[in-house]
């Protein structure tokens, strides 16, 4: 059985970027339905003893196609959640440290071109999204944004996730309302790159 990621802080402890009541909603109910609904249909699909980074590498093994569907949307909504939310703490470091700092600046030039291009892929994410840096088989990193619960796994790009915006408006229509751009900004500030730089060792092994 699948199960959703418990938070190590607080719903208020990402204030002010992110707001109490946004990250409550967010986590109990919306995460709950994803990982609930994506329960409910793998069970039915046979495929409940999966982890989710095969199951959705592998979404064509499920022939019926309403619950391989369900499972898509369900199953990013778990994923793609459960990586946004561990990649964020209070009191962080404000830019990426060691292995991951030299790749990324071999990379994309300095942290101020990363923040500028994954911004860019965020913010003009048409509807609902992600932004993603991912790192590929070669131990590269590459950055792509997706639409809907959709993810670099779910795609089929052979790519790990290892840092991710979520673009949804109920990740911060409470707080910024249509201001997309300005949620984009704050989000850096609430990042926990230490998380991002073991998830990028771990990658490359």
């Amino acid at each position: 059985m699948f199960q959703q990621y418990q938070l190590p802080y607080a719903y208020d402890a990402l204030e002010p970027v992110i707001d109490a009541t946004t990250m409550e909603t967010h986590h109990s109910k919306h995460h709950a339905t994803y990982t609930a609904t994506l329960n409910k249909l793998a069970e039915e699909a046979g495929v409940l003893d999966q982890d989710i980074t095969s199951l959705l590498a592998n979404l064509n093994q499920i022939s019926d196609e309403k619950l391989r569907n369900g499972i898509r949307n369900n199953g990013g909504g778990f994923y793609n959640h459960n990586l946004y939310f561990s990649i964020m703490a209070p009191a962080c470091e404000s830019a990426p440290t060691g292995a991951l700092k030299e790749k990324m600046d071999a990379t994309f030039g300095n942290f101020d071109a990363f923040v500028e291009k994954i911004s860019a892929l965020a913010t003009g994410q048409f509807g609902s999204g992600w932004a993603w840096m991912s790192v590929t088989k070669d131990g590269d990193l590459v950055l792509s944004n997706s639409a809907n619960q959709d993810n670099p796994i779910s795609l089929g790009t052979g790519n790990t996730p290892i840092f991710a915006i979520d673009v949804w408006e109920h990740a911060y229509y409470l707080k910024f309302k249509n201001l997309r751009a300005a949620y984009v900004k704050e989000f850096f500030k609430v990042v926990d790159w230490k998380k991002v730089g073991e998830l990028y060792e771990a990658a490359c092994k």
